[in-house]
């Protein structure tokens, strides 16, 4: 008897250790292709991914969901490109929280700069879909590491 006890826990923990990789690795590759539409300034993909109440914290200022969708449409902020280096996931329940360190290549007031960012993503999922809650880039030194 203990040895199907043991057998169970042993799948039991497996089980749940690849069902939890799994949620990971859908939210790491939602983040990364966030990058990507934000980048192609495809509204029609982020609209259904930003939550209506979201916000969004850039060095300039904090804005909402419409503002954020205007800035990349617009182009006035044009996150060319995002090089992640590193990536850090939790998943609490239905919410998840990506740390994505990364060199932000943006086209900015006429201008081309990279700059390098530890950006907070907070996502919740509602019913099959996940909606970004939260964006927030941090600034800071290309040394910087997550700490997992």
């Amino acid at each position: 008897m203990k040895k199907y006890v043991i057998l169970f826990t042993f799948f039991f923990c497996a089980g749940f250790a690849v069902a939890q990789s799994s949620v990971e690795q859908e939210i790491k590759q939602l983040s990364m292709d966030k990058w990507q539409w934000m980048a192609d300034k495809d509204i029609a993909k982020l609209t259904p991914l930003f939550h209506p109440e979201a916000k969004f914290v850039h060095m300039s200022g904090t804005w909402t969901t419409e503002r954020e969708l205007e800035i990349i449409e617009t182009g006035s902020i044009w996150y060319k490109k995002a090089d992640v280096h590193d990536t850090a996931i939790e998943i609490l329940g239905n919410t998840a929280i990506v740390w994505n360190r990364i060199t932000l290549t943006a086209h900015v007031r006429g201008n081309d700069v990279a700059t390098e960012f530890t950006v907070t993503e907070v996502y919740q999922k509602e019913e099959t879909d996940w909606k970004m809650l939260a964006l927030t880039f941090s600034s800071v030194r290309d040394t910087h590491e997550i700490e997992k």
